[in-house]
């Protein structure tokens, strides 16, 4: 199927330059101020009728994923949700324009290719569609079997770069995991993808805590004191070398980090060290 035409917003906004992308300032609603909104640059925008969706590949907390055509193109293309209350909507076209702006402006060999972008009658992120699997169902597909040294070593070097690049540019991943790192066709290379989490460092910027997927996130995310809703707590792109760390592990033992636990028991584990002697020696 494709996309219908839509029709782009007639609201006006302030916009200032921030780090390549754009920022509209915030505004008092009700003698309040509302969250500051991020927008798009232009450029960035591709016709949605020249996309068109074919069958869905993969599925995520935030949207869906489809293989398609974009012109002559076969690409992938991320659908993301749109909420259900104007809150909500503020929030995910925030994380939407943020994704956007951030996958547009970080170009390396091992991160997945920025397309394009629409977000007029959804919103859509467009990139390079990669024939090879995730890095979790190759591994899952060649278990009890170990990947070949060489190889590991291979795609342990494709995510550092990719991170090394990351994090040169101030941004911080959060959510490395085999299910976002993308083998190419010749099942040699490893690219890393979905910046739906991902955000800026800056000294000053404090962010959520909690962010990620339990079994690959840094202790410091986790809180072990109660946080009240939208409570800040910082960290910094260490929590991207701690999830390689695990990476890592998986890649030379081909085994899920924190096996037989749930992810409750994965996140206690991490956030308090807590790491039963007798599970690692029985590996």
């Amino acid at each position: 199927m494709s996309f219908r035409e839509g029709k782009l917003g007639e609201e006006r906004e302030c916009e200032e330059s921030v780090l390549g992308s754009t920022e509209s300032k915030s505004v008092k609603e009700n003698g309040s101020l509302t969250a500051t909104q991020l927008t798009i640059d232009e450029n960035l925008l591709v016709d949605p009728k020249l996309l068109f969706i074919g069958s869905k590949i993969g599925e995520g907390a935030h949207g869906k994923v489809y293989e398609g055509r974009y012109r002559d193109q076969i690409v992938a293309i991320k659908v993301l949700h749109r909420g259900s209350t104007s809150e909500e909507r503020a929030s995910l076209e925030n994380r939407f324009a943020r994704e956007v702006n951030m996958m547009s402006r970080v170009h390396h060999d091992n991160l997945v290719k920025f397309i394009g972008a629409c977000k007029d009658p959804l919103m859509v992120i467009v990139t390079e569609l990669l024939p090879g699997m995730s890095l979790r169902k190759y591994l899952m597909s060649i278990r009890p079997k170990l990947l070949d040294l060489h190889l590991a070593i291979n795609f342990a070097l494709d995510i550092a770069r990719a991170l090394d690049w990351l994090h040169a540019n101030g941004i911080i991943h959060r959510d490395l995991k085999p299910d976002n790192l993308l083998l190419t066709a010749d099942q040699k290379s490893v690219k890393l993808a979905d910046f739906g989490l991902a955000r800026e460092e800056t000294v000053t910027e404090m962010m959520t805590a909690e962010t990620g997927t339990y079994r690959w996130m840094a202790p410091e995310l986790y809180s072990t004191v109660t946080l009240r809703q939208g409570e800040k707590k910082h960290y910094n792109n260490k929590v991207d070398v701690y999830s390689f760390g695990v990476v890592l592990w998986e890649l030379l033992t081909n085994r899920m980090p924190f096996e037989g636990m749930s992810n409750l028991q994965a996140a206690y584990a991490a956030a308090f060290k807590i790491v039963a002697r007798e599970a690692l020696h029985s590996r």
